[in-house]
């Protein structure tokens, strides 16, 4: 079971930037696509980008394109979220998660598809 820990959440002023960080145990990081979710109080987790095992394809959810970037170093076993612009309604603890499919060429993905949770960062935007 890959090891997952978030980093790079704190506490930041609306239109301000933060870059969240997600560090994988294991040596078949670069083979499984990796997403990031957030859940705010009260709410259900939902999902905010993924990136494919190679790196080539991106997804996004409405509320953050054009605002964020996920990005991944497969040699640092390390994936990415740069979000700026950042707005209150952006105000959640994000997780990172690892998808289930190894060497996935698709680009269907679903909540369950993920396997693997980090413990989450918590992102924090005051108006």
């Amino acid at each position: 079971q890959v090891q997952l820990v978030e980093s790079g959440g704190g506490l930041v002023q609306a239109g301000g930037s933060l870059r969240l960080s997600c560090a994988a145990s294991g040596r078949t990081f670069g083979s499984y696509a990796m997403g990031w979710f957030r859940q705010a109080p009260g709410k259900e987790r939902e999902f905010v980008a993924v990136i494919n095992w190679t790196g080539g394809w991106t997804y996004y959810t409405d509320s953050v394109k054009g605002r964020f970037t996920i990005s991944r170093d497969n040699a640092k076993n390390t994936v990415y979220l740069q979000m700026n612009s950042l707005k209150p309604e952006d105000t959640a603890v994000y997780y990172c998660a690892q998808n289930t499919r190894r060497f996935y060429g698709g680009t269907n993905y679903a909540t369950a598809d993920f396997g693997s949770w980090g413990q989450g960062t918590q992102v924090t935007v005051s108006s």
